[in-house]
């Protein structure tokens, strides 16, 4: 189909990934908005940081992530459940393409670790019903490569809480792929017009008095409103239009290893309070059967993403180097912690070296692993867009959202964004409806993806919802 400028859309969604591909599929489900469109660079969606080789491929429910708060574990709670749920009313075979069942937990090693897992228990078990303290024999009896060697237990005290079979992993590249399936179906079969676009490049976007004219590679698209989830290159062209200068990124690129079957489940370890970056865990790849998957590591590079030739032009744009982002990394790197963690994954990607340095990190985890038994996973990791605030000189931990309040929202650190797909996309469609003038279909929703036995005990939720319809 060619483009011309004089088709105009209701709203435009830049980026093909598992949040840009929800957000089309509730406001083609769920809003009365005729004319939809989502455009994506590559040919299909889902081929950065959704593909299954370039996450951990967890559904984070906020129980074993030691790092959450409270109010950010029963975010990501429900934003889990809205997932499950979605998922619940596919067909089994599209479902189980999608979710899988397995056991998940947090291990503490050390009397330190075990006393912190005893009181991270304590603090939120209320919120999640099916949560257990796991003792040693549980453990083995869940993980037995964690608690034994050689058949013998571990010297060190262990402890762990975590579930022992729950929808724990999501092939969030499959989910895409199903929520664009969806949105093929309700353009054929109504009489709204909701399109895909692949392989399209949106090179700028600007502002004029009917909405959002993009300059694509196939030439200009006109909307009303516009939601950009493009990772990092949300930013990028943030910036061209002038909004969120006062950011600047900082990309830290997560790689994995696998070894030959060692795990069932997952198994995340204590969250180190002094780094920014997550802790390394353990997960049973849902795609290479029989291998388990380790990481992520952390490498500062100088790109958006690994592949588009692009990439190291548009992270020059973002990141803007001056005193003020200097003086963010030399925060960053003057905290002993943070330095002797960077400088170490820098190690983890040098070949031969490698392997023998990553092997000490998740012995942790399984403790009779040897360097022999693990590979680094070529072609495997994401890239995270880690901001800095130019104003506090700090990492900006949070998710980072930039809106002008004219029409315009560029997602661009939902995190994990997987899990939140549908809860981002459930507030962006707030922010477009609002401003449109739309009509939500509130009750469908609630009853689709907030209601259900996944969802049970979230209630307090709901009221949002009601009020915003």
């Amino acid at each position: 189909m060619s483009m011309t400028a004089n088709i105009h859309y209701d709203c435009i969604i830049v980026g093909g990934g598992v949040t840009g591909t929800a957000l089309l599929y509730q406001l083609a489900r769920f809003t009365n908005l005729k004319r939809l469109r989502l455009v994506e660079k590559y040919d299909c969606p889902a081929q950065v940081n959704s593909h299954t080789r370039n996450n951990s491929q967890t559904l984070h429910w906020g129980d074993i992530e030691t790092h959450y708060s409270r109010e950010k574990a029963q975010a990501m709670r429900r934003d889990a459940a809205m997932l499950v749920n979605y998922a619940s009313h596919l067909p089994p075979r599209e479902r189980d393409r999608i979710l899988f069942r397995m056991p998940r937990m947090v291990l503490g090693v050390g009397a330190e670790e075990s006393r912190l897992v005893r009181e991270r228990y304590a603090a939120i078990r209320a919120c999640y019903p099916r949560l257990s303290l796991f003792s040693p024999q549980e453990i083995a009896d869940l993980e037995p490569n964690v608690a034994l060697v050689d058949g013998a237990w571990r010297r060190e005290e262990i402890l762990a809480m975590g579930t022992p079979d729950d929808w724990s992993a999501v092939d969030f590249e499959a989910l895409a792929n199903s929520f664009s399936a969806q949105c093929v179906r309700i353009d054929r079969n109504s009489d709204r017009h909701v399109s895909q676009l692949f392989g399209t490049e949106v090179r700028t976007i600007r502002k004029d008095a009917a909405g959002y004219v993009l300059e694509t590679s196939r030439g200009l698209m006109l909307a009303r409103s516009v939601v950009v989830c493009a990772g990092g290159h949300s930013l990028s062209i943030a910036q061209r239009m002038g909004l969120g200068l006062e950011y600047a990124c900082l990309p830290v690129a997560g790689s994995f290893y696998l070894a030959p079957e060692a795990l069932h489940g997952k198994v995340y370890t204590v969250q180190n309070p002094r780094l920014p970056f997550p802790a390394i865990h353990g997960d049973r790849d849902i795609r290479a059967h029989g291998k388990t998957r380790f990481g992520p590591t952390a490498l500062m590079l100088p790109m958006l993403d690994r592949r588009p030739r692009d990439s190291l032009r548009d992270y020059r744009e973002t990141l803007r180097f001056d005193r003020t982002v200097a003086a963010a990394l030399w925060h960053l790197l003057r905290a002993a912690d943070t330095r002797n963690y960077l400088v170490r994954n820098l190690l983890y990607e040098v070949p031969w070296l490698n392997r023998h340095l990553f092997v000490r990190a998740i012995r942790k985890i399984v403790p009779d692993l040897t360097a022999g038994d693990i590979d680094y996973a070529e072609g495997h990791g994401g890239i995270r867009p880690q901001l800095i605030d130019r104003q506090t000189r700090r990492l900006q931990l949070a998710d980072v959202r930039i809106i002008d309040g004219k029409g315009i929202v560029f997602n661009i650190t939902p995190s994990p964004g997987g899990t939140s797909c549908l809860g981002n996309a459930t507030r962006d469609l707030r922010l477009v409806a609002d401003h449109l003038g739309a009509r939500v279909d509130w009750d469908a929703l609630e009853r689709e993806l907030l209601s259900g036995t996944t969802a049970s005990g979230l209630a307090e939720e709901i009221p949002m919802l009601a009020e915003a319809g």
